[in-house]
């Protein structure tokens, strides 16, 4: 099954949609929170009294309602595309972070599985670095992406590796359970 997919975004576009969502998000949080908080206290609230609990219960109302308002209504908004992608990308990233050493190990060991799951993260860790506009990191990481490259050419596994498959997971943890 495949968990993701890396797709050809322009990160000039994929920042200008994310900080348009992010607006869009914040705005509701601010007026989420600010009115449930002036509600809180005009209906529970002492006039002159310390209304401090009432404001942080306002506040975090507020909170709550915007979280599942981006989970359940802003999530599937076309206008929120990008940074769902983004969050997308960045998950991906991170469950095979979790299993790193396993797919270094691997890779080494010259698993398939374990080397195309690497060359994914690669290519997923230099999309959201472009993305991120954050390319002094990605020169960091690109000697061992290059090397990595050559040694599945070598090996003649395909380099094109844009999907993220739950059984190359799977593999790389059974690999890593026999040794």
């Amino acid at each position: 099954m495949v968990l993701f997919e890396i797709k050809p975004l322009s990160p000039e576009a994929y920042r200008q949609q994310t900080r348009r969502s992010t607006l869009v998000v914040v705005a509701t949080f601010t007026i989420l929170a600010m009115g449930l908080a002036t509600l809180t206290v005009a209906l529970f609230g002492e006039t002159g009294g310390d209304n401090l609990r009432l404001n942080m219960a306002g506040v975090i109302a507020g909170l709550l309602l915007t979280i599942a308002l981006v989970r359940l209504v802003y999530w599937k908004q076309s206008w929120m595309a990008s940074a769902v992608y983004g969050w997308r990308l960045k998950r991906s990233l991170m469950s095979v972070t979790n299993v790193m050493h396993h797919v270094t190990a691997g890779a080494t060991a010259g698993d398939p599985d374990a080397m195309k799951l690497l060359r994914f993260y690669h290519l997923g860790l230099t999309q959201m670095h472009l993305l991120d506009g954050n390319s002094a990191s990605l020169g960091e990481v690109t000697g061992e992406i290059d090397r990595h490259r050559e040694s599945m050419e070598t090996r003649g596994i395909d380099i094109d590796q844009n999907q993220l498959h739950e059984n190359w997971l799977d593999s790389v943890k059974r690999f890593a359970a026999k040794k």
